[in-house]
């Protein structure tokens, strides 16, 4: 068998793993909110675990992991035999890519495509990867603002998935609201079934709705289209995981071995999508190779082909020759985002932003930040859509990780999903009995807007829906006289700061829709000694939290 015909049997193997891959993935995405009271399983956060970068930058910041780090350890161990195969191969963003290379590929029509040669801009990847593991060292998880598997997990929880069943539902009841018909024929009968199909099976949930998803959804259809000027142009570039691995990679098993017969055609180089010089004999480089066999699929001649060999020799002359001068940059680059971070009066510690209600069992604000993935996992998984990401309600330094936003959603009495599903620890996993007993916020009055208080109108629906078994909300009758001067006696809601956990309920339930008249900001948090704002009958204020690993501080960033 020629290698060209070895070669294409191999290409076609890929794009079906790739394929599966990215089913996969989007299975366990789809998995992540579809329960039946029943623990979450481990396997919807088997892709970060396969993930080095997740593991090695949380253990970088917080000095701990959250198990043994098997699945990493593999993917690092098969990078160092066979090269950069999980970015070829495995990788669910980098078969997008993928998708969006052949697309561009299909754009030049007849037009022959140009050779694809390395470019030093390459090494830019791995400079990124040194600020992220520089911040990481000095506490700061940073590295899933761009880490593929935690990237494209958070744009499809709170763009992609969301949009797609936003479009669903909302095109299949204008069509069934205009009913549209061509004679006998009505269109509903066509959209009809396939909308109840979508619905039944992969738009099980209520729509999800996020706040200050814009960023997120530009940034991953940039990263999309910059493919259609650079085949893969975010792994080549960018991508710091794909730097990492190809740190391991310098030395693989399975080479590239050039032939005699080679006529400089460049058919190998224009097929590459990683720029990593097939089409040059000793010059080939092993770091940026996916290991996708295109070049030898396209090579007319045999004069390519992949053999194993010893990984004592180098492969090529070509090194990563990365600049010390650079190098040293990046480091001061990544001391410098770290500075920038911790220079805000919530960083110190100086104020507590009301509006960051973090979710039960989220380690105090400097533990849950070195942990901290931002992938959107616990969101995918709330059942009411309470947790959403945060703008810059936590800093820069905690961009797109999750708070509580009442007015969307609250956390449900009897759930602790968020614990279960959390891939790095940021959010302990609590058993349900002590997950209801943290407390996340404290919930208050605005008398200005409540209808007893401002209105002389009885209302019960917050003490209603307080799922506190021996209610957080309470009533104190109270004579009030109205304006012509009769007076009556209202039951006047007040909060019992000892027995309100935050979950939100009553400000999510509350009539005033535009700003509720009961609103619940991070005080009396559990997982923060310093923001408490009641005291005094509050036993265990200055106690430490029993479900924190971290010792009691007045500092909680400390």
């Amino acid at each position: 068998m020629s290698q060209k015909s070895l070669a294409k049997k191999v290409v076609w193997t890929r794009r079906i793993v790739q394929a599966a891959s990215l089913g996969l993935f989007f299975w366990l995405f789809w998995a992540a909110r579809v329960h039946d009271g029943a623990p979450a399983s481990p396997w919807l956060r088997v892709f970060f675990d396969l993930d080095p970068l997740v593991a090695a930058v949380t253990w970088l910041s917080s000095h701990e992991l959250r198990t043994v780090p098997v699945l990493a350890l593999a993917t690092i161990i098969i990078t160092v035999l066979l090269g950069r195969v999980f970015c070829g191969w495995i990788c669910p963003l980098g078969v997008i890519h993928n998708a969006a290379t052949w697309f561009r590929a299909g754009m030049r029509w007849n037009v022959r495509a140009p050779r694809d040669n390395w470019s030093p801009w390459q090494r830019a990847k791995y400079y990124v990867l040194v600020v992220l593991l520089v911040m990481a060292l000095f506490g700061a998880h940073w590295a899933g603002v761009f880490d593929p598997i935690p990237l494209l997990f958070r744009s499809t929880a709170t763009v992609l998935y969301p949009g797609m069943q936003y479009v669903v539902e909302d095109a299949a009841t204008a069509v069934y609201r205009s009913d549209p018909h061509v004679g006998p024929f009505h269109v509903t009968s066509a959209t009809e079934p396939v909308y109840r199909l979508l619905r039944d099976n992969v738009f099980m949930a209520k729509r999800q709705t996020f706040w200050g998803t814009d960023l997120i959804f530009l940034l991953f259809v940039g990263i999309v289209l910059l493919n259609l000027y650079r085949s893969r142009f975010w792994c080549r570039y960018v991508c710091p995981l794909g730097g990492l691995l190809g740190v391991c990679a310098q030395r693989p098993v399975l080479r590239i071995e050039n032939r005699e017969g080679c006529t400089d055609c460049g058919l190998c180089a224009m097929k590459c999508p990683a720029a990593a010089n097939p089409d040059k004999p000793g010059d080939w480089r092993p770091a940026e190779c996916f290991g996708c066999w295109n070049c030898v699929a396209a090579c007319n001649r045999d004069a390519l082909a992949f053999k194993l060999a010893s990984p004592f020799p180098a492969p090529s002359k070509a090194k990563l020759d990365l600049s010390r001068r650079a190098l040293l940059t990046a480091g001061a680059g990544g001391v410098g985002g770290l500075i920038m971070f911790r220079l805000s009066p919530q960083a110190k510690a100086v104020s507590y932003n009301p509006d960051l209600i973090r979710p039960p069992g989220a380690r105090n604000e400097r533990a849950f930040l070195q942990r901290c993935l931002k992938c959107g996992l616990c969101m995918k998984a709330c059942p009411t859509n309470a947790l959403q990401p945060t703008g810059l309600e936590a800093g820069l330094e905690g961009i797109w990780t999750p708070m509580l936003a009442p007015r969307v959603g609250y956390c449900e009495y009897n759930c602790n999903l968020c614990g279960q599903v959390c891939p790095t620890g940021a959010i302990q996993e609590l058993v349900l009995e002590e997950k209801k007993k943290v407390r996340i916020g404290l919930a208050a009055f605005d008398t200005s807007r409540c209808l007893p208080y401002a209105f002389n109108r009885e209302c019960m629906v917050c003490e209603e829906h307080c799922p506190i078994p021996k209610k957080a909300i309470y009533f104190l009758p109270t004579e009030v006289r109205l304006r012509d001067g009769t007076v009556i006696t209202l039951k006047q809601p007040r909060v019992d700061a000892d027995r309100c956990t935050g979950c939100g309920v009553c400000e999510y339930v509350c009539v005033f829709k535009d700003r509720a008249a009961i609103r619940v900001s991070s005080a009396n948090e559990t997982r923060h000694t310093g923001n408490q704002a009641i005291l005094v009958g509050n036993p265990d204020a200055t106690l430490p939290d029993p479900q924190s690993s971290e010792p009691a501080s007045a500092n909680p960033y400390g």
